[in-house]
């Protein structure tokens, strides 16, 4: 029965880090050891705050580093990666960051576990087919409806059939100028295409400054509207879908446990829950939220903008899902997230996404591509050392 001997992080970034709203700009990859087998995960938060997550000296009994509830555990099945969740929601409830640490490491676990049995995450999780998905392009709106018309048509050039678009100044206007971004989008996916919005949070609660754009939405027949609130604000995701005829809600990513997103779909009202493996707690979690939107006839999607290690653990929690068939694909990632994985899941001729059919995650992280983007991180606390970056194959 292996035990969990090391969590190993490395922060990688790129040379320059802008303030655009692109998450692939840096990343946290996370490598489990037990005895002989390493499995790989990737936490979707600030990787410093993340590491600080794991290794800061306890602060109370319900306020220990992540690494007290995980390191020296046994992993032998599923219910054992449960029973090291359930330990850290518990010794780490007071700390904020812990759910967005322990994903990373929950992700490896199960790519862990999943070399070891030799199956593919999904049919641990009890999936006996995986289906295939349609991916939609998510990339920012332009700088202008010219730059928004010309980034969709390339997405469409490249085989999607799906197109996001979102964050830039949409929403942080006028409605004039958010109707004109609205229908340069529709224009450039073309009157068969699926179109879709992120307005990223940008109104707070202010549910009129919302529905001011619906009547646009629906008009360039956009299938759903996604995060126009704070993540929290469940009552004013209700009111802005109780006003929408066609337009869907959408929402979740921000959810950081299971709770979070489930209330979403009974107090907010969402036709689309959307969870980043990344965030939410990990596979498990995100496969609970899964089962949940399915009992309750919404529609399951993942929340990936970073590497095709991260895409891949998005996509097991759902693979077994036949009816819930949108994914979202990174089609602009910076180099480093490109960077990351040997494994890449390349759309087929008829467009659609694979989840793999291999063991554990089914991607390779590769070593020699991440090392030149790797950042020397030290932490001490009265002179003692409690996080040094640790060693990567160097190429």
């Amino acid at each position: 029965m292996p035990r969990i001997d090391a969590v190993d992080f490395f922060y990688a970034s790129m040379p320059e880090i802008t303030d655009e709203a692109d998450g692939s700009q840096d990343a946290l990859l996370v490598r489990v050891v037990a005895g002989d087998h390493v499995g790989w995960g990737e936490c979707e938060a600030s990787p410093l705050t993340s590491i600080a997550a794991f290794v800061a000296p306890a602060s109370h009994g319900v306020c220990q580093p992540v690494s007290a509830s995980v390191l020296g555990e046994h992993v032998d099945g599923q219910a054992d990666i449960a029973r090291i969740a359930a330990l850290v929601a518990r010794n780490s409830m007071d700390l904020l960051q812990a759910p967005h640490t322990f994903s990373g490491i929950e992700m490896a676990l199960w790519d862990l576990l999943g070399r070891i049995r030799e199956e593919p995450v999904w049919r641990l999780l009890g999936y006996t087919a995986a289906h295939a998905k349609t991916p939609y392009a998510s990339m920012l709106f332009g700088r202008t409806p010219d730059e928004t018309i010309a980034q969709g048509r390339s997405a469409l050039e490249r085989g999607f059939r799906a197109v996001k678009f979102g964050w830039g100044a949409f929403g942080a206007g006028t409605v004039a100028a958010d109707i004109d971004h609205l229908h340069a989008a529709r224009e450039a996916v073309g009157p068969d295409g699926i179109l879709l919005v992120d307005a990223g949070q940008i109104w707070g609660e202010d549910v009129d400054a919302a529905a001011a754009r619906v009547d646009a939405l629906q008009d360039v027949r956009a299938t759903w509207l996604e995060e126009p609130f704070h993540a929290e604000a469940y009552a004013a995701h209700a009111q802005l879908a109780s006003l929408a005829a066609t337009l869907r809600i959408a929402g979740g990513e921000g959810a950081h446990n299971v709770r979070m997103a489930r209330n979403l779909i009974d107090y907010g009202g969402v036709g689309f829950v959307q969870v980043d493996t990344g965030r939410i707690g990990g596979i498990g979690a995100a496969k609970r939220v899964a089962d949940y939107a399915e009992l309750r006839d919404v529609t399951y999607v993942n929340h990936t903008f970073t590497s095709h290690l991260a895409l891949s653990a998005s996509l097991q929690p759902y693979a077994g899902l036949a009816d819930h068939r949108i994914c979202e694909y990174p089609a602009h990632p910076k180099r480093l997230a490109e960077d990351i994985t040997r494994t890449h899941l390349v759309p087929d001729q008829d467009g659609l996404v694979h989840v793999p059919d291999a063991p554990g995650l089914g991607v390779d992280v590769d070593l020699a591509a991440v090392h030149p983007y790797l950042r020397d991180v030290e932490i001490t606390v009265d002179g003692d050392t409690v996080f040094v970056s640790p060693e990567m194959v160097r190429p």
